[in-house]
């Protein structure tokens, strides 16, 4: 896990870029802030290294000439487009009756975001203290946008292991509607070939893969399916298309898109 980062701000964000430090300093991270005379493109191609930067959009982490946050307000002509009819996520996790749902690999929280919009009351579990306090940045900033203000309030982020967080939950014989898994690193799936042809990653997720490298923290998700087997009446994996199961587990349903598909796995002793 990165634990040392820079973070290069313009003077007039030096307070602001200060309690992000403190933040991620008691999440396990030293930031050593930089004030810096313009914070601008030719200043991210310069200082190509993975860091931090703070500016009236808030926090976000750079590397290679880009920059990215989880930017929800960005997504809300693609919520105002949804429906539950129209989107097949909604289907596999059966949005349409409001369920309690863990999304137990975070990502940037793009399919979080819209399926608290269409109802479901989403728990959002992230372990990256980079990664979740980007997470919680996007958030407050949301809180304060009249369309995504609603949506929000039925996010809950927590800060935790997703294997721990699982693991608590059957131990305190919890049990959710749904458990949805999307493993951000599906390369090792037998369909090399297909997935190859799939187009390059976009910028947001090609600065996560530097935060999250597939060879450290970043699993496959193979062990998060068993777990949330034990409390989840359904549990719900995307994944690309032509990609091999998830642990090599046939599951109960499919529903297939051009590029992705939903596999569930229904609980049924958890269903009666």
């Amino acid at each position: 896990m990165v634990s040392a980062l820079r973070l290069f701000t313009e003077q007039e964000f030096q307070e602001k870029a200060q309690q992000y430090s403190a933040v991620l300093s008691s999440r396990g991270v030293h930031v050593n802030v930089e004030n810096i005379d313009k914070l601008n493109a030719r200043f991210l191609r310069f200082n190509p290294e993975l860091a931090l930067c703070v500016d009236e959009s808030g926090l976000w982490l750079c590397a290679n000439g880009m920059k990215m946050q989880p930017d929800w307000k960005a997504e809300v002509p693609r919520l105002k487009r949804s429906s539950l009819k129209s989107e097949m996520i909604a289907r596999a996790c059966n949005l349409g009756e409001k369920p309690g749902l863990i999304d137990a690999t975070a990502g940037l929280g793009h399919d979080s975001l819209l399926m608290a919009h269409l109802g479901a009351d989403v728990t959002l579990v992230e372990r990256n203290p980079i990664l979740f306090t980007l997470l919680e940045d996007s958030k407050k900033q949301a809180e304060n946008d009249p369309f995504l203000s609603a949506v929000v309030a039925r996010i809950h982020l927590v800060f935790s292991d997703s294997a721990d967080y699982l693991r608590l939950q059957a131990e305190q014989q919890h049990v959710v509607d749904v458990v949805y898994l999307d493993p951000m690193f599906p390369q090792r799936d037998q369909n090399q070939q297909a997935i190859k042809k799939q187009a390059q990653v976009k910028k947001q997720m090609q600065l996560l893969h530097l935060l999250l490298p597939e060879d450290g923290e970043m699993d496959l998700g193979d062990n998060l399916l068993g777990l949330a087997q034990k409390i989840a009446k359904r549990v719900v994996v995307k994944r690309p298309r032509l990609a091999v199961y998830l642990a090599e587990q046939q599951p109960d349903h499919q529903w297939q898109g051009d590029a992705c598909r939903f596999d569930a796995y229904f609980q049924h002793h958890l269903l009666e």
